[in-house]
């Protein structure tokens, strides 16, 4: 009887030991998880400014998406200076798109003055500044119930950025694609 209280002892004993390895070992590659988008994000910003100062501030950058239905679109978003001075929206593919859209829906142009007239359609009316800012503020912040999205295949800036609730079967992508960003 001894020597089984003893070998119970043990077990329980090795029993804990392993569930605390375990323990460690889930929290610590959730923080390397957190840190790894932390370090690309900072990583990216810095492509960013460097291309920012390289750049006077002033460049192109198109933004693309679609639907599960087929169409697609694209948004080309021009900046002088700093300032964003130009939004030109154009529909890639229409196949699945309702048929009571108009040819005027169908591509458009925004000058300075017009910028955000077109709501519903189209990239928002953001300088790369203001992307970064939502990126780090509402894009890659920690949710249980989704999984984070971020690439940088544009020389290290933002390519993809966001996210996707669970269970989500549709057009579920919250955030950014970029198709690439060029200087003027």
């Amino acid at each position: 009887m001894i020597q089984l209280t003893d070998i119970h002892k043990k077990m329980k004993g090795k029993f804990y030991f392993i569930a605390l390895l375990l323990i460690a070992g889930l929290s610590s590659s959730c923080e390397k998880d957190d840190s790894e988008y932390q370090n690309d994000f900072e990583d990216s910003r810095k492509a960013w400014l460097d291309f920012k100062e390289s750049t006077n501030n002033s460049y192109k950058y198109i933004v693309v998406g679609g639907s599960w239905v087929g169409f697609s679109w694209e948004t080309t978003l021009t900046v002088s200076n700093g300032k964003l001075i130009g939004r030109h929206f154009k529909y890639t593919v229409t196949e699945g798109l309702a048929e009571n859209v108009t040819e005027e829906e169908l591509e458009w142009t925004e000058n300075e003055a017009e910028i955000g007239t077109h709501e519903f359609v189209g990239a928002d009316a953001l300088t790369l500044d203001e992307i970064y800012d939502k990126a780090q503020r509402e894009w890659l912040k920690k949710r249980e119930n989704a999984k984070i999205y971020f690439e940088t295949k544009n020389n290290g800036m933002i390519s993809t950025c966001g996210y996707v609730e669970n269970g989500c079967a549709d057009d579920c992508f919250i955030g950014v694609t970029i198709n690439s960003i060029e200087k003027l």
